[in-house]
């Protein structure tokens, strides 16, 4: 193993590459920082803005844990939130032809996709992009031949009349198309189980690899003063070194040592061979053993040995399986094993002069069914299971006759992959919709997050459009929950601004989390909406440390400066209220007391905090933060991170995912309380003023936005 490339810090970025997960990090201005950039920093890559007009403005909340129903977010970048899609024991399509649970997919990973191609959509091989989790209320999808899914309602799955969602109502109210009874789904039906890889299994392989492409023998001779010159010898040689490793692995598990050799050079026409060989007498008498047929074969081992005659001797290529072989006892045992597994196949002899014939075998029912086999019997070598550029066709009966809310919530994850979909108990699946990601948009969480930002610019007229909606009910809006709605852009946009516009004359209450100064801009806006008790704020302080916050925000304002703008914000009668957020063990966390006291002093009336959240996207970023910042503390800081979520990296538990548990989170937990305390910061806003809603005349809306 090589030395460790150390990483790198980049120029005013938070991030340090562009991996599938993300760190959860805010892209503000650079406000009053007067801090210089390190010699050794990579240079900075540049901001780019995208317009991004949206359908729908208003996002639902469905966590207990945070204090708001409604989010409004004008930009993509820095933070986003998610709706998840399946559970995750969902098998899904590898490129390898075999399948791995959803909760198991890891980003990079090589899956199935789809294309279209002329004609036809087609499978393709597509990489995995990011990967996460959350829980959410599911739904039970059932098909016709009895394949079962269970998604999320924002999941969608393609149709024969085309992509459609499981519900058909979005959080934000719009209507959709969504799943019927009379609709089928697009691809081969459920994966049938892999096999366990146990004795008999490895019994099963060996008894047809060996028989099939192995050499067992013992040559006998005679020599001078010697009873005999008997020489054992057992040898398997292949090119595929996949099946060779797998029939070296299980030999060792019943006790069998063999070595490794070449046993023919690469050359122009073809491939290395390589090989393994025993020859001593007892390993060769326990290997003629091991390969013996069984009086009655078990359904492991009939697995197994279809697995290693497919190896040693069978193909896939252009939608065509088989095996071919000469010898009529083997011959018989595999069609004892396909009818096992209720197989149909065809059989064809081919005839060869002074020769044994060979008879070929093909198994019939199309991509279905050849997976069926690839599943059910876990070949080795991964090159003969691929099916890449096969249309979407199939039998297979899809048809929806159940779609069941199961009435409860549960974890459901999502992937993002190169082609947009997966491929999920054998239907075709989307990646979801809802989720404003930036993976969603084939964009790293990482760098791009902190680099690639969009923005709504129709925000504005599509929060009027929805407050002057017949029976729009009053409920304060949360802006910047998501994303930080102050971003540099926002100088120029105007986009929150816009917002906020509208929210004043309507007379509707807003609360707004940020920890940009350029909040300051919109006092006269906000000291409107305070005098009716329609606003408050929240401003995230992580540390007093200027050096700390240089490593943690590289682009957001200095902590004095945010503790101004509490200053100017207080004084404009417009309660603040102090985040401090995320406390991360051992980097952050003995601020803790200092930090309310600043705020405190600073006029901040309420304060609340958040330790660290590492769900599924943002562990790798924060570990690759950890080491390129602080490597002689990571271990200790993810240790106690692992001691507050039940021993990983992150639980999602509602309730405790925002503050965890264990002895560091109550510690915590009591600090702040303390502190709090302390420092005057308990006087809790009352609720919003939504007595003073009001639907201005659509003649003076218009003129103003004008």
């Amino acid at each position: 193993m090589g030395d460790k490339k150390p990483l790198q810090t980049i120029t005013g970025r938070g991030a340090v590459s562009n991996p599938a997960g993300r760190f959860e990090t805010r892209v503000s201005e650079a406000a009053d920082d007067g801090w210089d950039l390190p010699e050794d920093a990579a240079p900075a890559p540049e901001t780019t803005v995208t317009a991004e007009p949206a359908k729908s403005i208003l996002n639902r909340n469905d966590s207990p844990d945070l204090p708001f129903d409604r989010s409004i977010n004008p930009y993509r970048g820095c933070e986003h939130g998610c709706v998840y899609c399946l559970d995750g024991s969902t098998p899904i399509l590898m490129a390898d032809g075999r399948h791995r649970p959803l909760a198991e997919i890891k980003a990079g990973d090589e899956i199935y996709g789809t294309q279209r191609s002329g004609w036809y959509r087609r499978y393709v091989k597509t990489h995995v992009l990011a990967r996460w989790s959350v829980i959410k209320p599911a739904y039970r999808v059932l098909l016709e031949d009895g394949t079962e899914v269970v998604a999320g309602g924002d999941h969608r799955f393609l149709t024969e009349r085309g992509w459609k969602f499981v519900t058909d109502r979005h959080a934000s109210g719009v209507q959709r198309a969504r799943l019927t009874t009379n609709n089928k789904l697009m691809g081969v039906g459920a994966f049938t189980a892999l096999p366990a890889e146990n004795a008999d299994y490895a019994r099963g392989y060996l008894c047809g690899i060996i028989r099939g492409d192995g050499l067992l023998k013992i040559f006998r001779y005679q020599r001078p003063g010697r009873s005999h010159g008997d020489q054992h010898q057992f040898r398997l040689a292949l090119c595929d070194v996949e099946a060779l490793e797998r029939a070296q692995r299980y030999l060792h598990k019943f006790g069998i040592v063999t070595g490794r050799f070449v046993f023919k050079e690469a050359n122009a026409n073809r491939r290395a061979l390589h090989g393994i060989r025993n020859f001593s007498q007892s390993g060769v008498a326990r290997v003629r053993e091991l390969v013996e047929w069984p009086a009655e074969a078990s359904e492991s081992w009939s697995a197994g040995f279809l697995a290693g005659i497919f190896d040693a001797e069978g193909s896939y290529s252009q939608g065509v399986w088989r095996i071919s072989n000469t010898d009529a006892f083997i011959n018989d045992w595999i069609a004892r094993c396909l009818r096992r597994f209720g197989f149909d196949y065809a059989v064809e002899e081919l005839q060869r002069s002074g020769l044994r014939p060979i008879t070929v075998w093909r198994l019939t029912g199309g991509l279905r069914e050849h997976l069926r086999f690839f599943h059910a019997t876990r070949p080795a070598i991964t090159r003969k299971l691929t099916f890449e550029g096969q249309a979407l066709k199939s039998s297979a009966k899809l048809r929806v006759i159940a779609i069941e809310p199961l009435r409860k919530a549960l974890r459901l994850y999502d992937i993002t992959t190169g082609t947009g979909d997966f491929i999920a108990n054998g239907v075709v699946s989307h990646n979801c919709y809802a989720r404003p990601s930036h993976a969603y948009l084939n964009l790293s969480p990482g760098l791009d997050f902190e680099t690639r930002l969009f923005y709504k610019p129709n925000a504005a007229e599509l929060l009027e459009r929805e407050l002057r909606r017949p029976g729009y009910r009053v409920q304060p809006l949360a802006l910047g929950s998501n994303t930080d709605c102050y971003q540099p852009i926002e100088r120029r946009l105007k986009i929150t601004r816009g917002i906020l516009e509208v929210l004043a004359r309507f007379r509707h209450p807003v609360g707004i989390v940020t920890k940009s100064t350029l909040i300051e801009r919109d006092l006269d806006l906000l000291t409107d909406l305070a005098r009716d008790d329609l606003v408050g704020v929240g401003i995230t302080l992580t540390t007093l440390d200027p050096e700390l916050k240089r490593r943690l925000e590289p682009r957001a304002p200095s902590p004095a400066a945010r503790l101004r703008t509490m200053e100017k914000l207080a004084a404009a009668g417009i309660p603040v209220r102090v985040m401090f957020s995320p406390v991360i063990p051992f980097i952050n966390d003995a601020e803790l007391e200092r930090v309310l006291e600043a705020a405190s002093r600073a006029g901040a009336s309420a304060a609340s905090y958040v330790l660290l959240r590492l769900p599924w996207e943002l562990k790798a970023l924060f570990r690759e933060w950890l080491d390129a910042h602080y490597p002689l503390k990571a271990a200790h800081v993810m240790s106690l991170v692992q001691q507050a979520h039940g021993g990983r990296d992150y639980s999602a538990q509602w309730g405790t995912r925002f503050t965890g548990q264990g002895q560091f989170a109550a510690l915590i937990a009591q600090r702040f309380a303390l502190a709090r305390r302390r420092c005057g910061l308990e006087r809790e806003r009352a609720a919003f003023n939504s007595a003073v809603f009001r639907v201005p005349p659509e003649a003076a809306s218009q003129l103003a936005l004008f």
